[in-house]
């Protein structure tokens, strides 16, 4: 029987791949998955020509600088101090200020601007009556700072909104679809056993999902580290766990589509209104920080944040509810995570099984 139910379920599997990635009800699901995509492509363009500006930059400079010479710099120098270290300026503007004085004159206060670069960073100096008023040096590679939005995105927007929504689309579709098509009854009369049915319209949800949103964030992270230069990349990957943190990446987006697939399948089961649970489970994973312990554990987010190979600070002045949602103070361990999530799906599948048997059709009522 074994034999017979695994060639049922690649039959259901052929099937309902054809009309879970060509149907054009789920086209926004694509959209959906492909906004981090852009976001990461557009800010790779727009850093690759801010880079090119200041290699261009450096190279009208009067001799070659390094990041040391443009942290030299401290304000209080003279112009003449800062011409005499970084040579002149490869841009400079002026202009003047004009700042009330007592008995309603005015002052008129000369500024310049001077821009220098070493072909990665930029050094900015306000200069006013001769002596550097304010300097802003903007780095070209904050790895730290990137992984951090990276992270950040992936957290907030991809986990949460992305992958969320999508996998509501798929799998609660895949019998409510079925229902509302009026076409369940096909694979009611077949000589299938409904649990078989069920595992098979899983998998290919499963499968599905995974080449949507695990493609998506490859390209992410193609698109991520295109704007480093190769030295910057090879550090990046190599020796800054990039390539770890990569993998873990795309394993929570796997996982995350198990956990969340399973939740949806088992709503489009039991309810007839998709949006009542998909609201009530978007708002259990939303309050999952505030939950006891205990009840944390029975969600899909707990465990997801906990294989997050980055975590993202909460910088001073942070309210506390965002704090909270930001920190994961009691993270488990790798293992326990991955097998929280499979222990949790496998339990809501279970509960599916036994609906399914006992599932009636009357499109009547739908």
């Amino acid at each position: 029987m074994t034999k017979l139910w695994w060639a049922q379920i690649k039959s259901v599997i052929r099937l309902e791949m054809k009309k879970t990635l060509f149907a054009r009800r789920g086209l926004w699901i694509y959209v959906l998955a492909l906004m981090p995509v852009l976001l990461f492509t557009a800010h790779t363009v727009f850093t690759s020509r801010d880079r090119e500006r200041s290699r261009q930059i450096a190279s009208r400079s009067e001799k070659p600088l390094t990041y040391q010479d443009l942290l030299a710099i401290k304000p209080g120098m003279t112009s003449e101090e800062v011409i005499a270290q970084l040579g002149k300026p490869p841009m400079r503007f002026h202009w003047d200020e004009r700042r009330p004085i007592e008995g309603g004159s005015l002052k008129v206060i000369p500024h310049e601007s001077y821009h220098y670069s070493d072909g990665v960073n930029d050094l900015y100096i306000d200069i006013a009556e001769g002596k550097a008023n304010s300097i802003h040096i903007r780095e070209g590679y904050n790895l730290a700072q990137d992984s951090v939005v990276f992270a950040g995105v992936f957290q907030f927007f991809y986990l949460r909104l992305a992958i969320f929504f999508g996998c509501l689309g798929i799998f609660m579709n895949l019998f409510r679809g079925e229902v509302l098509d009026k076409s369940l009854h096909f694979y009611f009369l077949a000589p299938i056993r409904r649990d078989v049915l069920m595992v098979g319209k899983f998998l290919a949800g499963l499968l599905a999902t995974c080449i949507i949103f695990v493609t998506s964030e490859l390209l992410q992270m193609i698109a991520f580290n295109w704007q480093f230069s190769p030295n910057v990349r090879d550090l990046y990957l190599y020796q800054n766990h990039g390539l770890a943190q990569s993998a873990a990446y795309l394993g929570i987006t796997a996982l995350a589509c198990l956990g969340y697939g399973a939740f949806f399948l088992a709503a489009g089961i039991l309810f007839r209104n998709p949006i009542l649970p998909a609201a009530a489970i978007l708002g259990w994973e939303a309050i999952n920080p505030f939950l006891p312990a205990l009840l944390k554990k029975i969600s899909v987010i707990y465990y997801l944040k906990s294989l997050c190979p980055v975590d993202i600070p909460s910088p001073p002045g942070t309210p506390p509810l965002f704090a909270l949602l930001v920190s994961n103070p009691d993270p488990v361990s790798t293992p326990v995570a991955i097998l929280g999530i499979v222990i949790v799906a496998a339990m809501v599948l279970y509960v599916s099984s036994l609906q399914v048997q006992q599932m009636e059709i009357n499109y009547t009522t739908e």
